[in-house]
């Protein structure tokens, strides 16, 4: 989908007046990496809901799920496709398989390419040698053929940890949303991507950070908990004042330690989100009033912008 057809800044929340009504996007298709060095930040809820909110915005998108433990392709009922090992994307890496023979429909207007038991194996199997290239492999076999062409946005779901299906999936989109949840290791996590994920390959292209993600907070902020340490770090480096979504924007610390603003910024835990992994659906889907799909249409909105939009 492209060109006139395409819709701009469509809200999908249930929300009349969205801010984001007359932003206009730039129209370019968009690969993008759901990623971070550390696990138990919840980056596959954030890559299914940010495909499933895209799509909500009448474009074509397409989820690739790259982490072996397969946590967003059993969250959309793909149990059968994980356990397969027949016909996996190591068929289009190594054997010349069309991509879209491992691209299911999910039913939620997206569809996904799901991750396989032996997606640890398939990384073994991609070619040692050239520092570059063995990187290249989601890039050539799968993005390239597939963004502008069949979709509009292609959204993927990485591993927790370095590896060659990490890089590839750096490589492949070029654009990064980084969830981070509140703890000791929040912002460690946040250092060890840019360390050793980003910045060697900045080397060779150029990588951006769309959005970074408070995701799963559920204490107060105007109380030292995790959730306000995490949100104060954040919003007090300069370098990261814009990629910081409006959904987790403060700048007036003085006012929330009065009681003045009674905020309730990131992405909060809510038990929903929960039960909709166990229901096999995204959050829009199993509750199109939760108030927190506010917070995943930004992101989409992020997306489709390719930066963060000021607002209000």
């Amino acid at each position: 989908m492209s060109g006139p057809d395409r819709k701009n800044s469509i809200d999908s929340t249930n929300c009349p007046n969205s801010p984001y009504d007359s932003i206009q996007t730039d129209e370019d298709s968009r690969a993008v990496s759901v990623c971070m060095l550390k696990g138990g930040v919840g980056k596959s809820t954030v890559a299914v809901n940010l495909a499933r909110q895209l799509a909500a915005h009448d474009h074509d998108v397409l989820l690739i799920d790259l982490d072996p433990n397969g946590h967003a392709s059993v969250g959309l009922g793909f149990d059968d496709q994980y356990h397969n090992t027949e016909e996996t994307i190591g068929d289009v890496f190594f054997d010349d398989a069309d991509p879209t023979s491992v691209v299911y429909d999910t039913s939620y207007e997206f569809d996904i390419l799901p991750s396989s038991e032996d997606l640890e194996q398939v990384e073994r199997e991609i070619v040692v040698g050239d520092v570059f290239q063995p990187s290249a492999l989601l890039k050539r076999e799968v993005v390239d053929p597939l963004l502008g062409e069949t979709y509009d946005y292609i959204v993927t779901d990485s591993p927790a940890y370095r590896s060659r299906l990490t890089d590839n999936a750096l490589v492949a989109t070029a654009n990064l949303v980084l969830p981070l949840a509140p703890g000791n290791e929040a912002m460690a996590g946040l250092e060890r991507t840019i360390e050793r994920q980003i910045s060697p390959l900045r080397q060779h292209m150029d990588v951006d950070v769309l959005a970074l993600v408070p995701n799963m907070l559920s204490g107060r902020i105007d109380q030292q908990t995790q959730d306000r340490q995490l949100l104060e770090r954040l919003n007090s480096h300069d370098n990261l004042q814009d990629r910081i979504p409006n959904f987790a924007r403060i700048t007036d610390w003085e006012a929330v330690n009065a009681g003045d603003l009674k905020l309730s910024p990131g992405i909060r835990d809510r038990t929903n989100i929960t039960k909709a992994y166990g229901e096999r659906k995204p959050l829009l889907d199993y509750d199109p009033d939760c108030d927190q799909l506010i917070c995943f249409d930004e992101l989409a909105h992020i997306v489709e912008a390719g930066e963060v939009v000021r607002h209000g």
